[in-house]
């Protein structure tokens, strides 16, 4: 029986999916929910898994963009596995016979630099101040094609040693609507920053005191900042909600959830996964969920579903020593905070000059939903919060906040 296997929807609105990799080849033998390929969508790279045992016959090939529902390979369940020496290959075996090596065939240098292009090559030569001896033709008898002249580049001078090589890679279609959706919040937001630093010292102080006794009482996890500072914007969200709306088309939609995009660096490119009503999560709740997102984009097994929606979004560039920037907004969400590295810098308290270990914060934001006021307070209420935590964040009694 041959079964034809069809791309699954990976989530609403998706029609077209990529064949990334394949990882098995054709005429193998695969087994039932083994992973035979890796699929990109526009939001996240999913894994295919063999919906029967038997020989596969491939009917993409990688870079295919594919549709939703179509045929990307057929699988004869009838087919018996292959015995012996493990081989996944459907081909029999046959045996091994010495024979004398073929002797090679004289090579023929062939030169390209006499080859004439094509007319509309020429022009684009000519434009380019491009020789057509710099270049190999990929035409009928080497000859120069219009796409040669289009993909040549100049040369940039005598190379003084060392490789000059360079290598086309096609984006995957996670990275290349990635790269969409920067551009068009750039493009379709008035965008602006504002920034802040943040004394880190009482945070600090805090996971000094607790952070052991957190992750022994908690399973492993850890007390990191994420908790600290998602807590934080949840806090200033309530307090100044058109932070956490969004436009549609000549409204806003206001939010009265904090659902906190935080944004994670996977083997794919920046994914964006999301916690769920971060306002009423604990501590642990939300160390415990971004823990478990990023491994699941670590590990490539993130959803669509784990990325869709949010309100606002978190990205730290500081674990990447970025010490100040101006995040792009997630559209189409109206804000983004953005966190850096943590630097020991004199400041002055009280009068006097002290070494603290400050971040400097930035917030984006689309100023046509979101004005000066909102912006510049939301950013201080972070502050306050990040640099009172006991207080503003914990109700006075870390080690039941921290559920110690």
């Amino acid at each position: 029986m041959i079964l034809e296997m069809k791309v699954p929807s990976p989530g609403e609105s998706i029609t077209e999916v990529e064949i990334a990799t394949w990882l098995v080849q054709d005429g193998d033998y695969v087994e039932k929910d083994q992973a035979i390929a890796e699929v990109d969508s526009d939001k996240a790279t999913l894994e295919l898994p063999a919906e029967e045992s038997g020989i596969i016959t491939l009917k993409a090939e990688e870079g295919d963009a594919v549709a939703v529902g179509a045929v990307v390979c057929l699988i004869d369940t009838s087919a018996a596995k292959p015995e012996g020496d493990g081989s996944t290959k459907s081909e029999p075996k046959v045996e091994e016979k010495k024979v004398e090596a073929p002797k090679a065939a004289p090579v023929v240098e062939k030169t390209y630099a006499s080859q004439t292009p094509s007319p509309a090559a020429r022009k684009i030569l000519e434009e380019k101040n491009i020789q057509p001896g710099d270049i190999v033709g990929t035409g009928k008898d080497g000859r120069i094609t219009k796409e040669d002249a289009v993909n040549a580049v100049p040369s940039m001078g005598t190379p003084t040693g060392g490789s000059r090589s360079s290598e086309r890679i096609k984006l995957s279609m996670l990275r290349r609507k990635v790269a969409e959706r920067l551009v068009a919040a750039k493009n379709e937001t008035a965008m602006l920053t504002t920034f802040n630093e943040v004394n880190m010292t009482p945070i600090n102080n805090i996971r000094n005191q607790y952070k052991d006794e957190f992750k022994a009482k908690h399973n492993g996890v850890g007390l990191g900042y994420m908790s600290f500072f998602t807590k934080a914007v949840t806090r200033a969200l309530q307090l100044y909600p058109d932070v956490n709306s969004m436009m549609d088309g000549d409204y806003k939609v206001a939010y009265d959830f904090a659902d906190i995009s935080i944004a994670v660096s996977g083997p794919k490119g920046l994914m964006v996964p999301v916690v769920r009503n971060a306002e009423l999560l604990t501590f642990r709740g939300v160390e415990a969920e971004i823990k478990r997102l990023a491994l699941r984009a670590r590990d490539g097994q993130i959803t669509v579903d784990d990325m869709t929606g949010g309100t606002f979004t978190i990205t730290n560039g500081g674990v990447f020593g970025s010490m100040l920037s101006t995040p792009i907004i997630n559209p189409p969400q109206s804000g983004i905070l953005g966190m850096h590295n943590i630097i020991e810098r004199p400041i002055a308290v009280n009068g006097k000059v002290e070494i603290h270990p400050m971040m400097y914060v930035a917030l984006s934001y689309d100023h046509r939903i979101i004005d000066g006021r909102e912006s510049v307070g939301f950013l201080v209420a972070v502050k306050e919060a990040l640099e009172n935590p006991v207080e503003l964040l914990m109700d006075n009694n870390p080690k039941k906040a921290l559920e110690l």
